[in-house]
Protein backbone atom coordinates (compact mmCIF):
# COMPACT_ATOMS: atom_id res chain seq x y z
CA UNK A 1 0.00 0.00 0.00
CA UNK A 2 0.95 3.30 -0.81
CA UNK A 3 1.23 6.82 0.78
CA UNK A 4 -1.61 9.18 0.56
CA UNK A 5 -0.53 13.18 0.31
CA UNK A 6 -3.23 15.68 1.26
CA UNK A 7 -2.75 18.95 -0.73
CA UNK A 8 -5.08 21.62 -1.36
CA UNK A 9 -6.05 25.37 -0.18
CA UNK A 10 -4.88 26.13 3.23
CA UNK A 11 -8.18 25.55 5.84
CA UNK A 12 -9.07 22.93 3.02
CA UNK A 13 -9.26 20.33 5.88
CA UNK A 14 -6.29 18.43 4.96
CA UNK A 15 -5.08 17.54 8.46
CA UNK A 16 -8.45 16.91 10.30
CA UNK A 17 -9.56 14.71 7.06
CA UNK A 18 -6.13 13.04 7.42
CA UNK A 19 -6.10 11.90 10.61
CA UNK A 20 -10.08 10.49 9.89
CA UNK A 21 -8.71 8.59 7.14
CA UNK A 22 -5.51 7.28 8.86
CA UNK A 23 -7.55 5.99 11.18
CA UNK A 24 -10.34 4.78 8.92
CA UNK A 25 -7.50 3.03 7.03
CA UNK A 26 -5.23 1.76 9.52
CA UNK A 27 -2.09 4.04 8.04
CA UNK A 28 0.32 6.22 9.90
CA UNK A 29 -0.44 10.01 10.01
CA UNK A 30 1.93 12.81 9.24
CA UNK A 31 1.07 16.58 9.54
CA UNK A 32 3.85 18.26 7.72
CA UNK A 33 3.41 21.63 9.04
CA UNK A 34 4.42 20.21 12.66
CA UNK A 35 7.61 18.44 10.94
CA UNK A 36 8.31 22.35 10.30
CA UNK A 37 7.20 23.72 13.97
CA UNK A 38 9.04 20.70 14.98
CA UNK A 39 12.00 21.18 13.14
CA UNK A 40 12.46 24.60 13.17
CA UNK A 41 11.24 25.11 17.11
CA UNK A 42 8.91 28.02 16.12
CA UNK A 43 5.12 28.29 15.01
CA UNK A 44 4.82 28.99 11.05
CA UNK A 45 3.74 32.54 11.43
CA UNK A 46 6.64 33.14 13.22
CA UNK A 47 8.92 31.11 10.91
CA UNK A 48 7.42 33.79 8.08
CA UNK A 49 7.62 36.71 9.87
CA UNK A 50 11.08 36.20 10.65
CA UNK A 51 12.99 34.63 7.46
CA UNK A 52 10.05 35.86 4.94
CA UNK A 53 7.86 34.30 2.67
CA UNK A 54 10.94 33.04 0.57
CA UNK A 55 12.82 31.98 3.64
CA UNK A 56 10.21 29.97 4.61
CA UNK A 57 9.75 28.20 1.49
CA UNK A 58 13.10 27.01 1.53
CA UNK A 59 12.49 25.56 5.50
CA UNK A 60 9.28 24.00 3.76
CA UNK A 61 11.11 21.76 0.93
CA UNK A 62 13.47 21.19 3.35
CA UNK A 63 11.29 19.56 5.63
CA UNK A 64 9.60 17.71 2.92
CA UNK A 65 12.39 16.11 1.60
CA UNK A 66 13.46 15.08 5.22
CA UNK A 67 9.85 12.70 5.15
CA UNK A 68 10.53 9.61 4.88
CA UNK A 69 7.87 6.36 5.99
CA UNK A 70 8.14 2.96 6.68
CA UNK A 71 4.63 2.16 6.56
CA UNK A 72 2.03 3.60 4.78
CA UNK A 73 1.08 7.03 5.85
CA UNK A 74 -1.31 9.78 5.15
CA UNK A 75 0.95 13.11 4.32
CA UNK A 76 -1.42 16.13 5.24
CA UNK A 77 0.85 19.03 3.23
CA UNK A 78 0.85 22.79 4.16
CA UNK A 79 -1.12 24.37 1.18
CA UNK A 80 2.30 25.87 0.12
CA UNK A 81 3.98 22.72 -0.29
CA UNK A 82 3.09 22.63 -4.08
CA UNK A 83 5.47 25.76 -4.46
CA UNK A 84 8.26 23.14 -4.36
CA UNK A 85 8.99 21.15 -7.49
CA UNK A 86 11.46 19.00 -5.90
CA UNK A 87 9.23 18.73 -2.84
CA UNK A 88 5.98 17.69 -4.45
CA UNK A 89 8.47 15.13 -6.46
CA UNK A 90 9.62 13.24 -3.46
CA UNK A 91 6.21 12.60 -1.68
CA UNK A 92 4.80 11.98 -4.96
CA UNK A 93 7.30 8.84 -5.54
CA UNK A 94 5.60 6.51 -3.36
CA UNK A 95 2.13 7.80 -3.22
CA UNK A 96 -1.45 8.75 -4.48
CA UNK A 97 -1.64 12.72 -4.22
CA UNK A 98 -4.99 13.83 -3.32
CA UNK A 99 -6.28 17.46 -3.92
CA UNK A 100 -8.98 18.46 -2.16
CA UNK A 101 -10.74 21.01 -3.68
CA UNK A 102 -12.44 23.83 -1.78
CA UNK A 103 -14.62 26.63 -3.67
CA UNK A 104 -13.38 30.36 -3.55
CA UNK A 105 -16.36 31.27 -2.07
CA UNK A 106 -15.85 28.14 0.94
CA UNK A 107 -12.05 29.60 1.22
CA UNK A 108 -12.99 33.35 1.90
CA UNK A 109 -14.97 32.07 4.90
CA UNK A 110 -13.19 29.57 6.62
CA UNK A 111 -9.73 32.31 6.32
CA UNK A 112 -10.68 35.33 7.91
CA UNK A 113 -7.50 35.48 9.87
CA UNK A 114 -4.77 34.62 7.08
CA UNK A 115 -1.77 35.99 8.30
CA UNK A 116 -1.84 34.23 12.21
CA UNK A 117 -3.11 31.12 10.41
CA UNK A 118 0.69 30.59 9.04
CA UNK A 119 -0.32 30.87 5.63
CA UNK A 120 2.30 32.00 2.86
CA UNK A 121 1.00 34.79 1.48
CA UNK A 122 3.06 37.88 -0.17
CA UNK A 123 2.53 41.41 0.66
CA UNK A 124 -0.39 42.69 -0.95
CA UNK A 125 -1.90 38.87 -1.44
CA UNK A 126 -5.47 38.29 -0.43
CA UNK A 127 -7.11 34.80 -0.38
CA UNK A 128 -8.27 35.47 -4.31
CA UNK A 129 -4.68 35.95 -5.10
CA UNK A 130 -3.38 32.55 -3.45
CA UNK A 131 -6.26 30.70 -4.57
CA UNK A 132 -5.44 31.83 -8.45
CA UNK A 133 -2.01 31.69 -7.84
CA UNK A 134 -2.04 28.22 -6.73
CA UNK A 135 -5.10 25.92 -8.08
CA UNK A 136 -2.83 25.54 -11.27
CA UNK A 137 -0.14 23.93 -8.84
CA UNK A 138 -2.94 21.80 -6.96
CA UNK A 139 -4.05 20.40 -10.23
CA UNK A 140 -0.82 19.76 -11.63
CA UNK A 141 0.35 17.30 -8.64
CA UNK A 142 -3.08 15.91 -7.90
CA UNK A 143 -3.75 11.94 -8.91
CA UNK A 144 -7.26 12.27 -7.55
CA UNK A 145 -9.15 15.25 -7.08
CA UNK A 146 -12.07 15.31 -4.71
CA UNK A 147 -14.97 18.30 -4.67
CA UNK A 148 -15.20 19.00 -1.00
CA UNK A 149 -18.49 20.89 -2.19
CA UNK A 150 -21.92 20.22 0.00
CA UNK A 151 -19.60 17.05 2.04
CA UNK A 152 -18.65 16.25 5.58
CA UNK A 153 -15.02 15.14 6.56
CA UNK A 154 -16.39 11.66 6.47
CA UNK A 155 -18.16 11.72 3.04
CA UNK A 156 -14.81 13.01 1.89
CA UNK A 157 -12.83 10.28 3.83
CA UNK A 158 -15.35 7.32 2.13
CA UNK A 159 -14.73 8.74 -1.25
CA UNK A 160 -11.33 8.67 -0.92
CA UNK A 161 -10.99 5.65 0.30
CA UNK A 162 -12.94 4.14 -2.57
CA UNK A 163 -11.04 5.94 -5.02
CA UNK A 164 -7.66 5.43 -3.93
CA UNK A 165 -7.66 1.89 -2.95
Amino acid sequence: MKNIVLIGMPASGKSTIGVILAKVMGMDFLDADLVIQKREKKRLADIIEEVGVEGFLKVEEEALLSIETNHPTVIATGGSAVYSEKGMGHLKEDAKVVYLEVSLEDLKQRLSNIKDRGVVVKNGQGVEDIYKERLPLYECYQDITISEAGKTPEDIVEEIEKITF
